[in-house]
């Protein structure tokens, strides 16, 4: 293993771990342990170098940089859908460095493990997309049938352009 290579698993691993941290603040085990199994794997593949510097884990101010960012976010994102899409980025990032990994690594064994990853990871994020579409069509829908204070005629899904706005209707 090159120092490069060292490098991007190094970089991986922290992008992982970043995304297992902000998982866990909104309670999705699934997307936490599937960057768990990231970060152990890469975790295991440095371990295993002959140099003794390469063979060091996360530090403790990466952690806490890591459920740092996870609050302010918990913080920032107030509604389900901002949450699950504030995952899904996270997890995107750990695709595409998952991609850059897999492709420039030598190890066969780590392209396998990495490459099973990435499945896992695309149909989650696939999933939270879904889920945070459904979540704004049904904020959508409660918000479009609302009643106009002002005349009480019903505004939104299915309200005509006359019945919203009398002074056009002529």
């Amino acid at each position: 293993m090159i120092d490069t290579e060292v490098l991007r698993l190094r970089q991986l691993r922290n992008t992982a771990l970043q995304a297992r941290a902000v998982a866990q603040a909104f309670g999705l085990s699934r997307g936490a342990l599937a960057c768990w199994r990231i970060a152990r794997v890469v975790t295991g593949t440095l371990r295993a170098h002959p140099h003794q510097g390469y063979q060091q884990g996360p530090s403790e101010l990466r952690t806490l940089h890591a459920r740092g960012v996870a609050r302010l976010l918990g913080l920032v994102c107030r509604d389900q859908s901002h949450r699950l899409r504030a995952v899904s980025a996270q997890l995107q990032r750990v695709a595409r460095e998952l991609d850059d990994a897999r492709a420039l690594t030598w190890s066969q064994d780590l392209s396998d493990a990495l490459g099973r990853s990435q499945l896992g990871i695309r149909v989650l994020i696939k999933e939270l997309n879904a889920v945070a579409r459904a979540e704004d069509r049904s904020a959508n829908s409660k918000a479009g049938s609302r009643v106009d204070a002002r005349s009480g005629d019903a505004v939104g899904h299915g309200a005509s352009v006359a019945a919203a706005w009398p002074y056009l209707a002529f």
